[in-house]
């Protein structure tokens, strides 16, 4: 039995992708429990991961209010990194910004439930790539700070979209994609739209990534599940089944599915 506060899991880019769940102040190796009967009881305490305060409810994956309010990791921006205003001097916490977001990014291309662009800090490949649960990915342009790498993606969008379908993902591996390919068509199409964005800043804040190789990623999977319902803790205190795998940030059970980093601050007992 392992019991507390726990926090998104922790990656390892090996093969397959090797899980670790924080929970109080213990990390439980998760891979080891394939096909084994969990049992996870949330104790109707939420912490916020950031200060520590208990809170009613969580916000954004594990805040309280004020923090949600305060942090600069809590800003639209983030969600959306074309909105970043750093140059505006408008920052929330302009340390914060200097460290995270005038920092070099990678925009990607990846593959979880189909075709997606997405971006993300270059220190967090692949983790960002794992935790959106893909099988493939491929960097196309590094570049000097997140509001670039939003611009860019707002431009490659116009042809392939941002988002995955979680559910869609969660259900098995997708088909492989010719990576380079699709990244030479996304290019092209959408040629004029990423030229503009371009043209307005200095040339030495992008770098086209032409020979970056696509990335492979494997899950702990031993079974996929043919209907995907997703496990509540907060209307469901308890839930429990036979975990059959792990993928993004989703603990597969053959009862159904649950979202880790939804529940972050969230003081639970996992038994085994």
């Amino acid at each position: 039995m392992s019991a507390g506060v726990i926090q998104k899991m922790r990656t390892k880019a090996t093969s397959p992708v090797e899980y670790q769940l924080p929970i109080g102040e213990t990390l439980l190796g998760l891979n080891a429990l394939l096909g084994r009967e969990l049992e996870i009881e949330f104790c109707g305490e939420i912490f916020c991961l950031n200060c520590g305060r208990k809170t009613n409810k969580s916000f954004n994956q594990g805040h309280c209010y004020p923090c949600l309010k305060r942090l600069a990791a809590c800003d639209q921006c983030i969600i959306k990194p074309e909105l970043c205003h750093f140059h505006e001097g408008t920052c929330r916490e302009p340390e914060w910004g200097q460290a995270h977001c005038l920092q070099p990014h990678i925009v990607y291309l990846a593959n979880s439930s189909g075709l997606k662009v997405g971006v993300t800090r270059a220190t967090q490949v692949p983790t960002r790539w794992i935790d959106q649960g893909a099988s493939q990915a491929l960097p196309i342009f590094e570049v000097s700070e997140r509001r670039i790498a939003g611009l860019l993606e707002v431009a490659i969008r116009t042809v392939v979209s941002d988002r995955t379908a979680w559910q869609r993902m969660l259900k098995g591996v997708p088909d492989p994609l010719d990576l380079v390919a699709e990244r030479e068509r996304l290019l092209a199409q959408a040629g004029p739209a990423i030229s503009r964005v371009t043209e307005a800043i200095n040339p030495g804040q992008v770098r086209l990534m032409e020979d970056a190789s696509p990335v492979q990623i494997q899950y702990p999977v031993s079974q996929y599940p043919q209907k995907i319902s997703a496990l509540n803790i907060d209307k469901t205190p308890r839930v429990s089944g036979r975990l059959i795998g792990i993928k993004g940030q989703y603990l597969i059970l053959d009862s159904g599915v649950l979202n880790v980093r939804k529940f972050g601050g969230y003081n639970i007992i996992l038994s085994i």
